[in-house]
């Protein structure tokens, strides 16, 4: 069964799973553009790093290319994949990370896109070792909750992509040891959101620890959050069926 949820696009408007397909697909790629120079702007990726895709049909993945930087992509610069990671359009070559993609797109039918980059502060936990910290800030505990960490694999192959499977139906973020960090979510917008929240998050649990230990929030306050964050629609959804 396929999940209809709604795709706010950047101006406000909102389609649904529904009539997506109806959607000009060069309007999303001019989405994937501006959302590509937003990462670039906030410093979340650096020189041809990271990459987006967004659901288009029950079977094709606009993506961007591989050996580009995120801040100066065009519409033409687009790729159109189908779910096996076949290019099927664009006059680049797709993203090389295409994998980690669809493996989280075919596990969650509730989530349209995913971006994937290397956020300073939050790549600093990938390669420290430590998790990033829970029950620190009422802002993380609402958007982010548990920020889980996949294992080392080597990017761009089949058993890395696999690496977030085990968390992907916990977490809407996830670590990327030794690599960066991927972020998912119901349309476009929501995905860099939480990419913007979890690097922002990071960055003030590394500027607290210079300042001494950092106090935290009861079980109480945390369960409070955590209850409201369900109220509210952004923890997320249960397993649903993969697409065939």
């Amino acid at each position: 069964m396929w999940t209809v949820v709604g795709l706010p696009l950047l101006d406000g408007r909102e389609v649904t799973m529904t009539d997506l397909n109806q959607l000009d697909a060069e309007q999303i790629k001019e989405q994937i553009c501006e959302i590509g120079r937003r990462l670039w702007q906030r410093q979340l990726v650096a020189g041809i790093d990271g990459n987006i895709t967004v659901r288009l049909t029950e079977n094709e993945i606009l993506c961007t290319p591989t050996m580009h930087s995120k801040g100066f992509l065009e519409p033409t610069d687009i790729c159109l994949v189908n779910l096996a990671g076949e290019q099927l359009s664009g006059a680049k070559r797709r993203s090389s990370e295409i994998l980690l993609h669809l493996e989280i797109l075919k596990a969650r039918s509730d989530v349209l896109s995913v971006v994937h980059s290397h956020p300073p502060h939050a790549t600093a936990f990938a390669i420290s070792g430590r998790p990033v910290p829970l029950g620190l800030l009422a802002e993380a505990e609402f958007f982010l909750g548990d920020v889980p960490v996949a294992p080392y694999e080597m990017p761009g192959t089949a058993t890395f992509a696999r690496t977030v499977l085990p968390f992907v139906h916990r977490s809407n973020a996830c670590i990327l040891a030794n690599h960066g960090a991927v972020t998912y979510g119901a349309s476009l917008i929501d995905a860099y959101n939480l990419m913007e929240v979890l690097d922002s998050y990071c960055r003030i649990v590394l500027l607290a620890d210079s300042l001494g230990s950092p106090q935290t929030l009861s079980d109480d306050q945390r369960a409070a959050l955590a209850q409201l964050r369900v109220q509210s629609g952004v923890a997320p959804l249960q397993p649903t069926p993969t697409i065939e």
